[in-house]
């Protein structure tokens, strides 16, 4: 034994980690799970699925609980509609009439009638004009907590739309034959697709919009209008001229006439490079049979032989080549025989009642009177000369309602009331 050894008891040992025992048994687990994989492939999979489901679930759980963004589906309605309007519902195969109380989600189909039109609103205010014989599609109507998303596929037809405020990151979008357009705020277009003729055409009225098509961009501002056919390699984009706004008669206004048929005066806003208008009047708002067709030099023209009853027009801007514009903004208007002067008419208006978009109008006059709100007659006048409407459903800001009685001496009473649809 060497001198230099100390006698008594010796205690070795050897450190082990946690790491060393952590790595251990990883290496294990790792063994059975390829002895296991090699011998029972399916069962592995399985087992792979659901703990793959599993750590998903929970990592979905944890994630709700911090302030994520949800989308949530929303809902547009109908605001106005006449003639034949149809909707088929996503979870639907039939069709049904169209009805202010009926919602209009994701996957609905609108179609109208050859004498049919609707307008129809967005949750972010965007709203389309549907017209004649055409038939839309919603593609998107979702928001967030910041930002809307709504995109419409015009299949076939004409439509108009425009835009609202909303906020940087919402989209606004109408598709047409494979070409999508994303309009900008408070913007207005007009879009065409006739798949029997192959023409499709996308034309920013107002505001600005991009154009995207088979990896093509295109940025459009007022009146410039792309156009395409399924051969077209390239989008054709050129300028439009822009049609007149109508100035007098006035949207919804009555105009008093005595003494048989007299000149009713036209006017609108002259436009640079146009070198005449076409005016047309119609007796109802598809224009399907006219009253008056013409082209005239000047921004005004008075028209005689409009006799008793509702009205509508619009103008075009026509340029020196004879290319026509877009068509104005429809105006209508009444005419109203008036009696003597010296004929009184009784009319008192009750306070209005807001319901919505809707405004509820009452009133006294004479029993035997006739009443009209805004050119639509009142179907009932009571015996003691009170009366009861419902408007159609008003879009949002101000409107004026107009509201005539006229009795059978030929007297007459106008009032006009603005209101605000918030």
């Amino acid at each position: 034994m060497p001198a230099n050894r100390n006698t008594g008891i010796h205690i070795a040992w050897k450190t082990i980690t946690y790491r060393s025992v952590a790595t251990a048994v990883v290496c294990l687990v790792l063994l059975a799970v390829l002895v296991v994989n090699a011998l029972f492939p399916q069962v592995t999979h399985a087992g792979a699925k659901a703990v793959t489901s599993v750590l998903e679930k929970l990592a979905g759980d944890a994630g709700a609980g911090q302030s994520q963004p949800t989308t949530v589906a929303q809902q547009a309605h109908f605001t106005n509609y006449d003639g034949t309007v149809r909707v088929k519902k996503a979870n639907s195969n039939s069709w049904v009439n169209a009805d202010y109380s009926l919602p209009l989600e994701k996957g609905d189909v609108v179609q109208t009638g050859s004498e049919g039109m609707a307008k129809i609103v967005f949750n972010d205010g965007t709203n389309y004009t549907i017209k004649q014989d055409s038939l839309i599609v919603i593609e998107e109507n979702s928001a967030s907590a910041q930002q809307t998303n709504v995109a419409v596929n015009v299949t076939t037809g004409t439509v108009d739309l425009s835009t609202a405020t909303f906020s940087q990151g919402s989209r606004s979008q109408v598709i047409v034959a494979g070409a999508t357009a994303s309009l900008a705020p408070e913007s207005a277009a007009m879009v065409r697709n006739d798949p029997r003729a192959d023409q499709h055409e996308i034309l920013v009225k107002k505001g600005s919009g991009e154009v995207l098509r088979n990896g093509e961009s295109v940025r459009l501002s007022d009146y410039e209008k792309v156009s395409f056919n399924a051969r077209s390699a390239r989008m054709a984009k050129v300028k439009e001229i822009g049609p007149p706004t109508l100035i007098s008669p006035a949207n919804m206004m009555p105009i008093f006439i005595s003494g048989g048929p007299h000149p009713v005066d036209f006017s609108w806003t002259p436009m640079a490079n146009s070198a005449a208008y076409r005016l047309r009047i119609s007796r109802n708002p598809y224009f399907s049979s006219l009253v008056l067709d013409r082209k005239v030099t000047g921004s005004d023209v008075a028209i005689p032989g409009l006799g008793e009853g509702t009205y509508y027009w619009m103008v075009q801007s026509v340029d020196g080549q004879g290319k026509e514009s877009i068509e104005s903004e429809k105006n209508r208007f009444t005419v109203i025989p008036r009696g003597r002067e010296s004929v009184s008419m009784a009319l008192e208006l009750d306070p209005f009642i807001q319901h919505g978009h809707v405004i509820e109008v009452r009133g006294h006059t004479e029993a035997t009177a006739r009443v009209m709100v805004n050119g639509r007659e009142v179907p009932v006048i009571g015996s003691d000369g009170s009366f009861h409407y419902f408007t159609p459903p008003l879009p949002g800001g101000e409107s004026v309602i107009t509201v005539t009685a006229q009795n059978a001496r030929g007297g007459v009473n106008t009032k006009q009331k603005t209101i605000v649809i918030q």
